[in-house]
C-alpha cells in the first residue's frame, strides 16, 4: 500500500497519514455558504479536496473513504438577500425565499464544480438539516460548564479550554491584543464566541431552549462533522482564512463536547488565490466567478489544470498565460490519447505509479503534473496512451465512463481546431505530388512552424498539433 504524508497545520509538520480506520477513512471539509455563485478562490479547495479524496480512493479502496463537505445555508448574508426579494414584492415567506435561493445556488455550484471535474462528496449535508443535532450540542456543552446563556444568547466560554489557540499557534491574550473581536455586554471574556442568538419575527428561526434563534456558524459544523463521521475522523480541510477563528472554535467546541476525542487527527489549509499578481478584488476589476471563466470559453479542465499546477500550500495566481499553457498542454495530451489510445477505457486504478507517489508526498500536484507530462513524451515515443489516459483519468482531466473517442466533450473542448489547415496542406501535397513543385506546401509548413504549430506529415496523411510558443494570430489568413 502507497505510503501517504501529509502536513498537519497543528503539528506543523509533514506527518506519515495513518487513519483511525484504513477501512473507514473519514474526511471533512467546509464548504460553501450558498448566497451567491462561486468565486475563483472558492473553487481552490473543491479542486484541492477532491485531489486528496480520488487519492485516498486510489490507495484505500473507493468503497472505504468518506468524504463530506457541507452546504451552509444559515447565514446573515443568504438572511439579507431573502429579505431583499421580499421588499421587492418576491411572493412567499421569508423562509420560503431562503429555501428557494438556496436551493437555486447549490444547483449553481454543483454545475460550475462539476464542470470542474470535481467529484461529488460522499455526503453533503446542509445546516438546516441539522439544527436539532446542533441544539443537543449546545445542551450538553452548558451543562459541562463550558458555554453559557445569557439573554437568548448562548456563548461558548474560551477560557473554559486551556488548549484553545493550538491551530493557530497563539494565545487566548495575544488574540485578544492582536484582533478586532466584538465586545458586547453579555460576553464574560471577548474572546468568547456565539453558539446560539435569537431571531425576531423578520430573521429566520428554530424553537430551543433558548428560545427562538438560530445557530452561530461555528456550531455547525462540529455537529455536522459528528452526526456523520463520528467523535474521532482522520482529515479537516478548508481554505487558510478559516483556521482562525473558525477551525480553532471548531476544535475547542467538538472537544469540550466529547471529552477524550481527537475530533479531527490531520489538519489541511490550502493558501490563498491570486488573480494576476494580485488579491482579488471586485474594486481592481479581477474578480471572477467560476461561471465567468467557463463562459468566457475557459474549459473547466483548464481551470483545473492552472489551479493544480502549484502546491495547495503556496499562494496560487490565475494568469491568462498560465491558462494559454495549460490548454496547450491539455490539447496535446487530448490528440495523444486520441491517437494511441482510441476505444481505451481509462481506469484511474492504473494510474502512473510515479505521479501517484507524487500526490502522496503532502499532495505535490506541481509534482504530479511534471509528471504528467513525462508520461506524455513517454507515450508519444511508444505509440501507447493507456497509462496516460489513466493517469489523467486520476487527475480528474478525463471524467467519463467508456472508449476514448473523438466524441467526447473533453476532447471537443480542445481550444484549437487545426483541422482545416491539415486538410489544406494534405491537398497542396498530394497536388505536389503530381507536379513535383513542392513550393506552396513548403510555404504554409513554414507559416505553420512560425506559428508554433508541429507538422506531422506521413503516409497516413498530415496532423497539426500546437506546441510550446503556439501563436493562434500568427495562423491569420492562413
Amino acid at each position: 500500500m502507497t505510503g501517504i504524508r501529509l502536513y498537519n497545520t497543528r503539528t506543523r509538520t509533514k506527518e506519515d497519514f495513518v487513519p483511525f480506520d484504513a477501512m473507514d477513512v473519514r474526511m471533512y471539509v467546509c464548504g460553501p455558504t450558498v448566497y451567491d455563485r462561486a468565486h475563483l478562490g472558492n473553487a481552490r479547495p473543491v479542486l484541492v479536496f477532491d485531489t486528496l479524496f480520488r487519492l485516498l480512493r486510489h490507495v484505500y479502496g473507493a468503497d472505504h473513504v468518506r468524504y463530506v463537505r457541507n452546504f451552509t445555508d444559515v447565514d446573515d448574508k443568504i438572511n439579507a438577500t431573502a429579505v431583499a426579494r421580499k421588499e421587492a414584492g418576491a411572493e412567499g415567506t421569508l423562509e420560503d425565499l431562503i429555501h428557494q435561493r438556496t436551493e437555486e445556488t447549490i444547483g449553481w455550484y454543483h454545475a460550475d464544480m462539476d464542470a470542474l471535474g470535481a467529484m461529488r462528496p460522499t455526503a453533503e449535508p446542509r445546516a438546516t438539516e441539522y439544527i436539532g443535532a446542533m441544539v443537543a450540542m449546545i445542551q450538553g456543552l452548558i451543562d459541562k460548564g463550558h458555554a453559557y446563556e445569557v439573554s437568548g444568547h448562548v456563548l461558548f466560554d474560551v477560557r473554559s479550554y486551556p488548549e484553545y489557540g493550538r491551530l493557530s499557534g497563539r494565545s487566548v491574550d495575544d488574540m485578544i491584543a492582536g484582533a478586532r473581536v466584538e465586545v458586547a455586554p453579555y460576553k464574560r471574556d471577548p474572546m468568547d464566541f456565539v453558539l446560539w442568538k435569537p431571531s425576531d419575527a423578520s430573521l429566520p428561526g428554530w424553537d430551543s431552549p433558548w428560545g427562538r434563534g438560530r445557530p452561530g456558524w461555528h456550531i455547525e459544523c462540529s455537529a455536522m462533522s459528528f452526526e456523520l463521521l463520528g467523535t474521532s475522523f482522520d482529515i479537516h480541510g478548508g481554505g487558510i482564512d478559516l483556521q482562525f477563528p473558525h477551525h480553532e472554535n471548531e476544535i475547542a467546541q467538538s472537544c469540550c463536547a466529547h471529552p477524550g476525542s481527537d475530533f479531527a487527527r490531520v489538519w489541511m489549509h490550502n493558501e490563498m488565490l491570486l488573480v494576476e499578481g494580485k488579491k482579488m478584488s471586485k474594486s481592481l476589476g479581477n474578480f471572477f466567478t467560476v461561471r465567468e471563466l467557463l463562459e468566457q470559453g475557459y474549459p473547466g479542465e483548464v481551470v483545473r489544470f492552472v489551479m493544480l499546477s502549484t502546491h495547495y500550500r503556496k499562494p496560487m495566481d490565475w494568469t491568462a498565460e498560465k491558462a494559454e499553457q495549460a490548454t496547450l498542454k491539455l490539447l496535446a495530451y487530448s490528440r495523444t490519447c486520441e491517437r494511441f489510445a482510441a476505444g481505451y477505457i481509462p481506469d484511474s486504478s492504473r494510474a502512473s505509479a510515479h505521479v501517484i507517489e507524487a500526490l502522496a508526498d503532502d499532495l505535490n500536484t506541481h509534482l504530479a503534473l511534471a509528471t504528467l507530462d513525462a508520461e506524455h513524451k513517454k507515450a508519444e515515443q511508444m505509440g501507447d496512451a493507456r497509462t496516460l489516459a489513466d493517469t489523467m483519468a486520476l487527475l480528474g482531466f478525463i471524467n467519463f465512463e467508456g472508449p476514448i473517442s473523438p466524441e467526447h466533450e473533453w476532447i471537443e473542448k480542445k481550444g484549437f481546431d487545426l483541422n482545416a489547415l491539415a486538410e489544406k496542406l494534405a491537398a497542396l501535397r498530394a497536388a505536389a505530388m503530381e507536379t513535383k513543385n513542392f513550393a506552396s506546401v513548403d510555404a504554409l509548413k513554414s507559416a505553420l512552424i512560425a506559428a508554433g504549430v508541429e507538422v506531422r506529415m506521413s503516409k497516413a496523411g498530415v496532423e497539426l498539433v500546437p506546441g510550446a510558443g503556439f501563436d493562434a494570430a500568427k495562423l491569420d489568413g492562413l
